[in-house]
């Protein structure tokens, strides 16, 4: 009995490259465990091909992914010619994903392989990686998703391509850490927008209240009485509900939110739980919260 042909719209062709060093190989591992036929550092000239014969109805594959890089010596010259043609033929459209990284990220990561660059056999790492970034900046920007790994664990990037939409597009949901602290112990280092609470009510001076924390009824009851605090919520959530999704359009994968009081108790931790629940609807964000001093 014959197979009854595969709907079009079901087949998916993903095209992953970007910066050596920025988890191309885990991508593509993730993506071979949900049943693509995967092919690492497939020369650039056979993408159409290998495009066509995933197109076949008798070929029996459904979903190809395939990874294309620097190490290929015709990439750089010859893959903006072959996407674009991809991309204006009939049939299933070509998902382009670039992987980067920040530079302390990838000397980072290149340091603890102690593998050398691939354009920097004989200089520094920091040399190849800058050199990398330039030769691929026209690259990037033909991307469907850009993704940026730098404080991504090896299992937080598995399990962002392991979460695929219906159309094989991963989806291009940003982690939103929310970090309480206080001023006291240090400002997160790792901080991409910062938040002074200081200026709401302190429940340190309360005595009952001392020894609790944000997160207990009658310190967010204590600062809620209070005007302050409900107008600054509403107004930092509105900024937030605002600006996340921008991050997110601009491809933003991992975003810090650092909200500090004095000891990191009790007003920052209030705040951060708050902003969790104001913040969870937003599509195409994850939140977290973490209480470092609490």
């Amino acid at each position: 009995m014959s197979r009854p042909p595969r709907p079009r719209g079901s087949r998916r062709f993903v095209i992953l490259t970007g910066l050596s060093g920025a988890g191309k190989t885990q991508a593509i591992r993730a993506l071979e465990d949900l049943g693509y036929f995967c092919v690492d550092n497939l020369p650039t000239q056979l993408i159409p091909t290998m495009a066509d014969l995933s197109a076949r109805e008798d070929a029996g594959i459904d979903k190809v992914a395939i990874v294309v890089d620097v190490r290929e010596g015709g990439f750089l010259k010859q893959f903006p010619r072959v996407f674009r043609k991809l991309k204006s033929r009939n049939g299933p459209k070509p998902t382009l994903i670039f992987l980067e990284a920040s530079d302390a990220a990838l000397v980072r990561r290149f340091s603890e392989s102690r593998r050398p660059h691939p354009l920097a056999a004989d200089r520094s790492v920091a040399e190849g990686i800058a050199e990398e970034r330039q030769k691929l900046d026209g690259i990037r920007t033909l991307a469907d998703l850009i993704l940026d790994t730098s404080n991504m664990t090896v299992h937080e990037l598995r399990d962002r391509f392991m979460r695929l939409t219906r159309d094989g597009r991963p989806r291009a949901e940003m982690v939103v850490n929310l970090v309480s602290f206080g001023y006291k112990h240090g400002v997160p280092v790792d901080a991409d927008l910062l938040f002074d609470v200081r200026c709401l009510p302190n429940p340190h001076f309360v005595d009952r209240l001392r020894p609790l924390t944000g997160r207990d009824p009658a310190v967010v009851r204590y600062m809620r009485r209070s005007p302050a605090t409900q107008e600054f919520l509403n107004r930092l959530a509105e900024f937030l509900r605002f600006a996340l999704p921008q991050y997110v359009q601009e491809g933003k994968s991992y975003l810090t939110v650092a909200i500090g009081c004095t000891g990191g108790r009790h007003r920052s931790v209030m705040i951060a739980e708050a902003l969790r629940k104001s913040l969870a609807d937003i599509e195409g964000i994850q939140v977290r919260v973490r209480h470092r001093d609490s």
